[in-house]
């Protein structure tokens, strides 16, 4: 059984070092200008400070922070520009056990995986961050200023941006799986009911302790997962039972008997 599942694990791990490699690669591009994709990861911070509703700035409350939060950006960016190559060793992975027309999809889920991912973590930068950094300063800032670690910041953000990011793959998801026959849409509606309570749970997980965040993540994956039913419906519809036919052969049987 082992040597039946040596060549997978062989292939899963040429693939994971590859995802890595990329991984590094792209994060020791990013650190040679840390700063400034800081300075873009900072910019809705900077607006609500600029504001005359919230006070306070950015600080290095630990002697090592500087070099912390340059290596934290320096990875979610190489994150970000990996996120293809990492789609492509997935499909890569998954391909050889496919057949010859589920192969075709392989070029629509790397780039419609990557859009997707993009496009979540762009709503979470430009609807989402700032709206929720500037309610949240905005929460007691007449009682103190809100002087906040800068690597503290950049966790709340990358959690926040990353989360919203892999939250939006779900209709490419829902179409790979479909395609391939594992899932219909009426499998999706039938677990419904259970899929809100899941996105909640995980909205509460993902993003910051508020409930205006919260509901921000969970009403598009709530949209997102009623994208995915008519994708699955589209793509792989449930078969539908001819009653007529089933009352004859179940007569048919009845007189055989």
């Amino acid at each position: 059984m082992f040597e039946d599942l040596k060549p997978h694990i062989q292939d899963l791990r040429k693939r994971l070092m590859i995802s890595v490699g990329a991984l590094i690669v792209a994060f020791l591009v990013c650190f040679s200008f840390w700063t400034h994709i800081f300075e873009w990861i900072k910019a809705p911070l900077s607006v609500a400070f600029d504001s005359d509703q919230v006070k306070g700035m950015l600080v290095q409350i630990s002697p090592a922070e500087g070099v912390i939060v340059a290596m934290k950006v320096s990875f979610f960016a190489a994150l970000a520009l990996s996120i293809p190559i990492i789609f492509w060793q997935l499909w890569q992975f998954v391909a050889p056990g496919l057949y010859k027309s589920e192969k075709k999809i392989v070029l629509p889920f790397v780039f419609f995986g990557t859009l997707m991912f993009v496009i979540g973590a762009g709503f979470a930068y430009y609807v989402v961050f700032p709206f929720t950094i500037k309610y949240i300063l905005m929460f007691g800032n007449e009682m103190f200023a809100a002087n906040i670690s800068a690597s503290s910041y950049v966790t709340f953000f990358t959690r926040l941006v990353i989360g919203f990011g892999v939250a939006f793959e779900l209709p490419v998801l829902a179409y790979f799986l479909a395609k391939i026959g594992l899932i219909t849409d009426a499998t999706l509606k039938s677990y419904f009911k259970y899929a809100i309570v899941v996105i909640f749970i995980l909205a509460a997980i993902i993003t910051p302790p508020d409930v205006i965040s919260q509901v921000f993540m969970a009403l598009p994956l709530i949209g997102l997962y009623a994208l995915s039913i008519l994708i699955a419906k589209i793509v792989n519809p449930a078969p539908k039972i001819d009653k007529g036919i089933d009352d004859e052969s179940e007569e048919e049987s009845q007189e055989k008997a």
